[in-house]
């Protein structure tokens, strides 16, 4: 087995505390505490943005919609008070017409004033017409105010009691006052039936117009009671002094109402109209007899006397009293003209608040899709170029900054000093790359700084290795003949020789280079004796070089030295009798080099652990934890630096096989071998260690045997790669160890 990438995790079997507080994670039953903290939901940036534009924008329909439905009330209420005036308004002018006539009328018989009976039924029938007409129509209306409900009662009740009325006159019982407050309090009560329909239309031009219609309906009946109370007088021009009251309080309240609360509100065609009714003739005779009557009328026993200006008051009122009632008439329709218009203006306010509000939500809606769709691509470009940034340009860096490369510092982002929140979190993100790769460039730069450190104590420790192996040499020349001690001697130059690989190991992954002497190719087969020579239990490697070829001499020893990586780590975890097996072939892609042992089966997880380390170049922290254990990066440096692939998996056996592929490029023709008549007469060829590496190795005999018949040594050939073979240990010669003392110092 590859022993040496046979790590042992040892976190499983001796866990840290380090991250442990004082009490454990578990309580005392083994069960797993509550945790304390809870993790928040967090709300993506777009429902943010979405419920930043739907909050004011549901509150800005909501508040539509109430608005709009309130003005729709309103005019919905300001119909039916149109329509209540067009059922009501008519129909009560022509009750309260025929009631003021019946009035007059009635007063002139009690006092005695020759009345044609066809005036007064005619009078009567007018207003129970009237009456009748006002009770249909203001049947089963649209629905009113309780107050409305109430009067409409009480005008219907009075109406309803005309009859009785009429029976008590026409008997001549009670006061002559009373003749004309029973139609009074009727008409009153009509008049105040008017104001309370206009009172709740809540809109406030409306009831400003309404109050000056009321006025004026109040002003023409003072001026039609004024007129009762003039027939009331009679041909004897005397009224009692209740009656004489009731005049002087109808002619200053009608003046009253038309100077203040009339004619400053009238519209201007109707202030003409009026200005035209005040300065007729009949208006100016009105005016005189009311004048005479306040200075000129006279006590008497029955009561007051009035003028005789009075005679001309029927004639004066006949004329402006149509007159008055067209002006009151018409305004009350053009307050319900005005009415229906500003019913219209709400509903079209309601259009044009439902189409601004409209149009301004499509325009919240257009604003907010279109910040939201740009801040939602800054970000994203802003996460891209950080993706981009964190998964290919700074490892890229950092790699090239960890094979000591120099960093083009264009290919980093910039701090462009933008004002906004993206470009500020842009220009922090710049930041800390900025920090990351200076930190990187102070790691690299120390990590080459031990490199150099560490390859500089290797080549010194080499230097003295290979002192060592030439002082083996000299004492293996001197006591040859003793085979007990020059067993030691074989043992100690192997020991040796595995410290000096081990040298090599830190000297290539620190960054160094491993000199390489060889001037010519190397046959396979003399490659793989030649690693197998570096192992230890070299004896039970069972060498297979199954094609002839030649490896370049530029390469021979880091080829050597990965093998024989692999061929230790295979010796070490297998069992101590079985055989490891090296075999060497020609391949479509190069040469294939297979290393199989029969050690204990290792998991798939594991296999695939340690593949992934062959092709990782580790920290400085992993060879730290892994100081024992240093073969497979040595490996997976030197297939790196050869374009080599290295591939562990499970044997046939049951143990592992490492599969080298060498590409093409390495290899050459075979060279020629070594020449027969080299090897001693009668001795079996020694498995003997070339020199192949940067410090020249003493040859030796892997497996020594019976010490042969001395011979006359042959003459020495011109030295080679491969050992030179002799006695049973041939020492290097001096200038080889003078030229391998040389390449570690380099």
């Amino acid at each position: 087995m590859i022993g040496a990438f046979r790590l042992i995790d040892r976190s499983r079997t001796c866990p840290s505390r380090r991250n442990r507080g004082p009490m454990s994670a578990t309580d005392s039953a083994g069960a797993p505490a509550p945790s304390t903290n809870r993790r928040r939901r967090t709300v993506r940036l777009r429902t943010l943005l979405v419920w930043l534009a739907v909050v004011p924008t549901v509150a800005m329909g909501a508040q539509t919609v109430l608005t709009a439905d309130r003005l729709l009330a309103q005019s919905d209420r300001l119909r039916s008070v149109v329509a209540a005036g067009e059922q009501l308004g008519e129909p009560l002018f022509r009750v309260l017409a025929a009631t003021q006539a019946e009035r007059t009328i009635a007063a002139a018989r009690f006092a005695g004033t020759p009345v044609a009976d066809g005036d007064v039924r005619e009078a009567r029938a007018a207003t129970d017409r009237a009456a009748a007409e006002f009770r249909k129509l203001t049947a089963g209306g649209p629905r009113r105010s309780p107050e409305v409900e109430l009067l409409l009662v009480e005008v219907s009740g009075g109406l309803d009691g005309l009859a009785a009325h009429r029976e008590r006159l026409d008997r001549r019982n009670g006061s002559p006052e009373s003749a004309v407050v029973y139609y009074t309090d009727v008409i009153d009560r009509m008049v105040r039936l008017y104001e309370e329909e206009f009172s709740h239309a809540e809109d406030a031009g409306l009831t400003q117009e309404s109050r000056v219609a009321v006025s004026m309906l109040a002003a023409a009946e003072l001026v039609s009671r004024e007129d009762a109370y003039l027939a009331l007088a009679g041909p004897a021009r005397e009224l009692t002094p209740a009656g004489f009251t009731g005049l002087i309080d109808a002619v200053g309240t009608h003046r009253y109402l038309y100077d203040t609360s009339v004619v400053p509100y009238l519209p201007v065609e109707e202030r003409q109209f009026y200005g035209q009714i005040v300065g007729s003739y009949a208006w100016q005779a009105k005016l005189r007899i009311e004048n005479a009557i306040v200075s000129a009328h006279k006590d008497v026993d029955s009561g007051m006397k009035l003028p005789a200006e009075i005679s001309g008051w029927r004639p004066a009122h006949q004329q402006f009293a149509p007159q008055l009632s067209r002006l009151t008439t018409d305004r009350s329709r053009g307050l319900l003209a005005q009415a229906d218009a500003r019913a219209d203006e709400l509903e079209s306010q309601v259009f044009r608040l439902i189409g601004a509000s409209g149009g301004a939500l499509l325009f919240v809606v257009v604003v907010v899709v279109f910040t939201t769709r740009s801040v939602l691509r800054r970000l994203d470009g802003l996460h891209r170029r950080t993706v981009a940034v964190a998964e290919r340009t700074l490892p890229e860096i950092v790699d090239r900054l960890h094979r000591g490369q120099s960093v083009d510092d264009d290919a980093l982002p910039v701090v462009r000093g933008d004002q906004d929140e993206v470009g500020r979190i842009n220009d922090a993100f710049a930041r800390v790359v900025a920090v990351s790769v200076d930190g990187h460039r102070q790691l690299a730069a120390e990590r080459q700084g031990f490199g150099m450190f560490a390859s500089g104590i290797a080549s010194r420790t080499g230097n003295l290795v290979s002192r060592q192996l030439g002082l083996t040499e000299d004492i293996q020349d001197a006591f040859g003949h003793d085979e007990a001690l020059l067993a030691q001697l074989m043992r100690s130059d192997q020991l040796t020789v595995g410290m000096r690989r081990q040298i090599e190991n830190l000297l290539i992954l620190s960054g160094g280079e491993v000199p390489d002497p060889h001037t010519e190719p190397m046959r396979i087969a003399d490659l793989l004796r030649e690693a197998a020579a570096e192992v230890e239990d070299f004896r039970r490697i069972e060498r297979q070089a199954l094609d002839e070829a030649g490896v370049a001499p530029q390469v021979i020893s880091q080829i050597s030295h990965l093998l024989a990586e692999l061929l230790d780590n295979a010796t070490r975890f297998s069992p101590p009798r079985s055989k490891v097996v090296i075999r060497a072939e020609l391949v479509a892609d190069g040469l294939s080099v297979e290393i199989e042992d029969r050690g204990p089966r290792v998991s798939s997880e594991r296999y695939e652990e340690m593949n992934r380390r062959l092709h990782t170049a580790p920290p400085y922290s992993v060879l730290a934890e892994n100081a024992h254990r240093l073969g497979l990066f040595v490996v997976g440096h030197l297939a790196d630096r050869l374009g080599a692939t290295v591939t562990l998996r499970r044997s046939v056996y049951g143990g592992t096989s490492a599969v080298v592929i060498l590409p093409g490029e390495l290899l050459v023709a075979a060279p020629p071998e070594a020449h027969p008549e080299a090897h001693p007469a009668g001795q079996p060829e020694p498995e003997l260690k070339p020199e192949p590496k940067p410090e020249p190795k003493p040859v030796q005999k892997l497996e020594p045997e019976a010490k042969p018949e001395p011979k006359p040594e042959p003459e020495p050939e011109p030295r080679r790669p491969e050992p030179v073979p002799g006695t049973a240990l041939t020492p290097a010669p001096a200038a080889a160890v003078a030229a391998h003392s040389t390449h570690l110092r380099a």
